[in-house]
């Protein structure tokens, strides 16, 4: 989530093969020259952890800073693409698609503002707009409603977080691959430093408790006026209204 105050980012730790669960994290965190910035991925674990290390590598040799977060972007692209070309035919006739999704947020040095961007399996990419404030990637049928009607551009970045955290349990409750741990990076604009934090399934059950509980006392506490249109068509006895037979055709 990209708002005007900043950025914050969460990530679950679940990765699932076959019948096998393990927790890793899907975020890193680089500071680099003046700038600071996050990658987060979904997708298989294996060309995650490729591509990551071919960016670290082509990272490290880098001798000219970035001045802007798409200068890094646009490198992490570039082994997005080299992965592509070295596994994206064994993994399609293995029956795997090649699917790592990314994103990164941060400000580096000549960056107005904090960015954020999502990178597809294609290597091409899109930035964040003030209109829709978030990106996501990985299960994001789930928690997408909660941040397309809580969360704005405007909004403070407590907010945000509020927001975020209930998109992720809305979405944890429904997919069978998000879970706990979770992997938060909190970041502030124009401070040039990345804040990370790691939550339990246990630090955020009260919250978790106390949000299924707000979602039925709404739905009681919603009037009822447009329901009885519909239930006025059952008769006392909680039958439904016989609905007259055509007449038959001689």
């Amino acid at each position: 989530m990209n708002v005007e105050e900043g950025i914050v980012g969460i990530a679950d730790t679940l990765v699932t093969s076959g019948r096998e669960c393990i927790t890793a994290r899907k975020v890193s965190v680089y500071q680099h020259g003046g700038g600071v910035f996050f990658v987060m991925t979904s997708g298989l674990r294996s060309l995650r952890d490729k591509t990551v290390t071919y960016f670290e590598d082509a990272l490290d040799a880098r001798e000219e800073l970035f001045g802007r977060l798409f200068h890094a972007v646009n490198l992490f692209s570039e082994q997005v693409r080299r992965v592509s070309h070295e596994d994206k035919e064994a993994l399609t006739g293995g029956g795997l698609s090649f699917n790592i999704h990314a994103l990164i947020g941060g400000q580096m040095e000549h960056d107005k503002e904090p960015k954020l961007y999502m990178l597809y399996p294609e290597g091409n990419w899109v930035d964040t707009g003030k209109g829709t404030p978030y990106q996501m990637i990985g299960s994001t049928g789930y928690g997408k409603p909660v941040l397309d009607r809580a969360l704005r551009y405007g909004d403070p970045m407590r907010h945000a977080f509020k927001v975020g955290c209930l998109s992720f349990d809305s979405t944890r409750i429904s997919a069978a691959d998000v879970d706990f741990p979770l992997d938060v990076v909190l970041y502030e604009k124009g401070s040039f430093r990345m804040v990370e934090h790691r939550y339990y399934k246990e630090d955020l059950a009260p919250l978790s408790e106390l949000w299924q509980q707000k979602i039925r006392d709404s739905m009681s506490d919603i009037p009822a006026n447009w329901v009885d249109k519909a239930f006025s068509k059952l008769d006392g006895g909680g039958r439904p209204t016989p609905v007259p037979k055509a007449a038959s055709s001689p």
